[in-house]
């Protein structure tokens, strides 16, 4: 038995890498402005979508940040005849799985269903972008749990520090304030913002759709129109550029908190920069690889500065972010601030080994197939590559850029 359970994780070790080649991704044509990729596979009785609205924090009213969160935040607490808890129930009863997830650019929206019941998931969906109820019982309940969230936040170094680093390096453009707002933004905002900001940032174009499971095209047509024929066929306005990156400097937060946390960081490249693979792989190597790069060997492993330090590479629409947080005891904060600096300094200067590359590059296209073994899995990495404007052939090339 113990020889056939060996045999069988050889086997599907062997297999996972082969699952990206084996995704055949297509295109759906839903209207101009509204792209949709999607995979057929019939393997298993399910349908999982990822979908990217437009609605990101960066389209906050200037005095009201985390108005877009809160708004996501309304989607599943009643629409049309059904109050929060009877259309929390009718998913239930169903077993539809709905989430949405506000980032700084789009409100993204994943939905799992069984092919049965895919009909009724996604006109819940509709009925929820289309007819919200925002009723003042459920506004008041969700602000009360944002505020708690918000609260804990404030008290959280690590939150403290990555907040006040995206302030001071985008200064006053859009990015620059916090996803979920402040304890004093949110708790000004009113119904009328909520279902203004609906209003205008609720809209079909450019509107991105990435959907896997059983289902045919046609199958998709109807469930896509179910869900957002509805929408208003417009554009949210656009978002500035970005001309501040920050200044260079140190910022410092009185907390009392036995372990202080830093972010340091420089201003990055655009995913569709020529020289995003490079950075990605080189990212990995300083600090995105785990107990393997080099900021752990160095600041961890070495001299037992944290626990734990890691480096980012983040691109939004309009910018890009490389970023380094670390966790230090009192009083070894310069210290750890110094070799984090001399480590990157050195990778910027010498480069990579050829051992670090290989590793890299091993762990990077040997991990990738992992993200596609459900259809949720393919449904968002598929979204993630429209979201910063890849082609439908991504999935297929990604390694071999690698």
């Amino acid at each position: 038995m113990k020889r056939l359970l060996f045999l069988v994780a050889c086997v599907a070790g062997l297999m996972v890498p082969a699952a990206a080649q084996a995704v055949s991704v297509k295109t759906l044509d839903m209207g101009k402005d509204v792209q949709v990729w999607y995979v057929e596979d019939h393997t298993l009785p399910m349908i999982a979508m990822t979908a990217a609205l437009p609605a990101g924090s960066a389209y906050d009213p200037r005095e009201k940040p985390g108005l877009a969160a809160f708004t996501a935040d309304m989607l599943n607490e009643g629409a049309g005849s059904l109050n929060s808890q009877g259309y929390q129930t009718a998913l239930s009863n169903k077993a539809i799985r709905l989430n949405m997830t506000p980032t700084r650019d789009y409100l993204v929206i994943s939905l799992v269903t069984l092919k049965d019941n895919a009909k009724e998931a996604f006109r819940l969906l509709g009925l929820a972008l289309t007819k919200p109820r925002f009723e003042p019982e459920a506004i008041s309940r969700v602000r009360g749990q944002i505020l708690a969230s918000l609260q804990q936040e404030d008290e959280d170094p690590q939150q403290v520090a990555s907040k006040a680093f995206i302030a001071a390096f985008f200064g006053e453009h859009p990015y620059g304030h916090p996803i979920n707002g402040t304890q004093a933004s949110v708790a000004r905002i009113s119904r009328n913002d909520i279902k203004s900001f609906k209003q205008a940032h609720w809209v079909r174009n450019g509107l991105k759709i990435a959907i896997s499971g059983d289902a045919t095209p046609d199958d998709l047509k109807a469930l896509i129109g179910s869900a957002f024929g509805q929408l208003p066929a417009r554009w949210a306005p656009p978002l500035p550029s970005v001309s501040h990156m920050g200044s260079p400097g140190t910022h410092i937060i009185p907390l009392q908190v036995p372990q202080p946390n830093a972010v340091m960081g420089l201003p990055g490249i655009l995913r569709n920069d020529r020289d995003f693979v490079p950075a990605y792989v080189a990212n990995y190597i300083i600090g995105g690889g785990g107990f393997s790069s080099r900021l752990m060997q160095e600041v961890r492993e070495k001299r037992g500065l944290t626990y734990g330090i890691s480096s980012s590479l983040d691109t939004l629409r309009k910018a890009g972010i490389f970023a380094v947080q670390v966790a230090t005891r009192a009083g070894a904060m310069r210290q750890t601030i110094d070799v984090t600096r001399a480590t990157m300094k050195d990778f910027a200067e010498n480069g990579a080994t050829e051992k670090e590359l290989a590793d890299a590059k091993t762990f990077i296209t040997g991990s990738f197939p992992l993200a596609l073994s459900s259809n949720a899995g393919i449904a968002n990495q598929l979204n993630s590559f429209q979201r910063v404007g890849l082609g439908v052939d991504y999935i297929q090339k990604r390694n071999g850029l690698i």
